[in-house]
């Protein structure tokens, strides 16, 4: 059995590890692509049901470590890394994610919808200024 902190365990954890945010970074593109606003956040919610924990109805580090494997099949996830998520996007400091900072987390780790609702955003900008020039 391989020791899992030699180098060439901690490369493997490591790859292995990038290929799951690959591949999570692709579905969300995909998903943005195929769904309309409205359903794309009730996949949102549906993901957030999946990882938070059925006592709080919060995503916690131990909820989200435990979902991230069971649920999605990322069993590389450390204890650390589920905790540095969960801080990462715990707005209101309760060590926790509701939903709607997990929502908020998603988007803002995906960068293919960032740049989406940046265009989004500009399109509308440039629609309004027309608007308000044509009548003003």
């Amino acid at each position: 059995m391989a020791d899992q902190s030699s180098p060439t365990a901690t490369r493997a954890s490591s790859s292995q590890q990038q290929e799951d945010e690959k591949e999570y970074e692709d579905l969300m593109s995909v998903m943005v692509d195929k769904l309309d606003s409205d359903d794309f956040m009730q996949e949102l919610s549906a993901g957030f049901r999946l990882l938070s924990d059925e006592h709080t109805g919060l995503i916690t580090p131990v909820s989200l470590l435990r979902g991230a494997a069971t649920a999605l099949g990322l069993h590389g996830m450390t204890a650390e890394e589920a905790e540095a998520m969960v801080k990462e996007g715990d707005t209101d400091g309760d060590g926790a994610l509701n939903e709607a900072e997990f929502c908020v987390l998603m988007v803002r780790l995906s960068p293919g919808l960032m740049a989406d609702a940046e265009a989004l955003l500009d399109r509308e900008i440039d629609v309004e200024l027309n608007r308000v020039a044509s009548h003003g």
